[in-house]
This record gives C-alpha cells, sequence and structure tokens, in this order.
C-alpha cells in the first residue's frame, strides 16, 4: 500500500507543537536580549521570518507569549530537580545535584527568562499560577536543607534563609551569564557551587 501523502492528525499536531515552541523559544531570546517591553511580535515575526500573522497562530499576545515562556522555564526547574532527587546519597549530595542542574535550566533560553524578564509585566492571575510553580521549587531547597541538618550532612541552619540564598545566588548567574563567555555552565554551575557551599576561607 502506498504511503498517504497527507499527515496524520497526530503528525500535524506534533508539528503545530514544534512550531509553538520556536516561536516561544525566540521570544525568549529577544526578551533576554533586549528586555520585554522593547521585544514586540514584529520583532519576533523578523527573528523567525515569517509575518506577523502566522505568529497568532501559535499564540494569542505578547503577554501569553511571556507567560508560556516563564511557566515553561520554572516547569524545567521543576523537572530538572525531580529528575536528581531521590537517587540515593546524602541530602548533601542531592542538594549538589539539584543545584548543578538548577543552573544548567537558568542559563538556557527558557530559564533564563525566569529571571531575565519574570512574571512581573502579567496579570495578577498568571503570577500567580507562576507563583505557585515557584513555591515547589523553593520547597525542594528548603526539604533537601532541612533533611541534611538532621542527618548531619549540612550545618545547622535556618532552612528558609539558606534556601532563598542558595536559590538567590543560583538565579543571579542568568543575568551575567554569557553563553559565549569564558566559562561554559558546567564550569559556572562548579565554581559557583563551591563558593556557596565551602565559602571563601582557607580550609
Amino acid at each position: 500500500m502506498a504511503e498517504s501523502p497527507w499527515k496524520s492528525s497526530t503528525d500535524r499536531r506534533n508539528e503545530r507543537e514544534e512550531k509553538r515552541i520556536a516561536v516561544l523559544r525566540t521570544a525568549a531570546q529577544a526578551f533576554n536580549e533586549v528586555g520585554y517591553y522593547n521585544t514586540s511580535l514584529d520583532d519576533i515575526a523578523r527573528r523567525l521570518n515569517v509575518t506577523k500573522p502566522t505568529i497568532y497562530y501559535y499564540i494569542k499576545n505578547k503577554e501569553e507569549i511571556l507567560f508560556e515562556c516563564v511557566r515553561i522555564g520554572l516547569e524545567r526547574l521543576d523537572s530538572a530537580s525531580n529528575d536528581v532527587i531521590g537517587h540515593g546519597g546524602s541530602a548533601y549530595e542531592e542538594l549538589v545535584a539539584v543545584m548543578t542542574a538548577y543552573v544548567g535550566v537558568v542559563t538556557m533560553d527558557f530559564g533564563m527568562c525566569v529571571i531575565r524578564v519574570g512574571e512581573e509585566p502579567l496579570t495578577e492571575e498568571s503570577r500567580r499560577t507562576l507563583r505557585a510553580l515557584k513555591r515547589r521549587i523553593d520547597l525542594k531547597f528548603r526539604n533537601l536543607i532541612e533533611r541534611g541538618v538532621a542527618e548531619g550532612s549540612i550545618t545547622a541552619c535556618d532552612p528558609k534563609i539558606a534556601a532563598f540564598t542558595l536559590s538567590g545566588a543560583l538565579s543571579w548567574i542568568a543575568r551575567w551569564y554569557q553563553p559565549d563567555g569564558a566559562l561554559d555552565a558546567d564550569a559556572v554551575a562548579q565554581h559557583s557551587i563551591e563558593l556557596l557551599l565551602n565559602g571563601l576561607r582557607p580550609r
């Protein structure tokens, strides 16, 4: 039987989703480079070499683009932490793994958009949705720190303050990191985590 020249509905959905993600990734790159307010839908269309009406086929407006970019970034942070938690070792070792995964995400397009742009330009309803995702990620840091203190692999500390300090410092990497810089994301993660967990004092 000859192969049908028409794509299946599944293939069409997959193709549409791939193109939608391409629109979002291109938008995230533009937001990261020149800012949300300095980026128009025309700018995004030009970067993709398509027309503005084509953009509207995949997304309603610029605010929805930002919401989706930040949502994807946060979900990737959450997923990356899930991938490394619960695979054995001490809470300290798992914390290092989560921190490394965190840097990996915030140095990529969508994760960088979470930090460089964030949810502030969005409606209150959209911000609430995204903040709920942020709380899930913060809770993972806190739980690991609490577990580490209890088992003795992490020094006694306030888990809330420690979690905010670690995630805040790692998030800031997204503001200065340059993919074409002297250090790649892995090296930046290694150096940053070493400093955060061991400090500058000679040992």
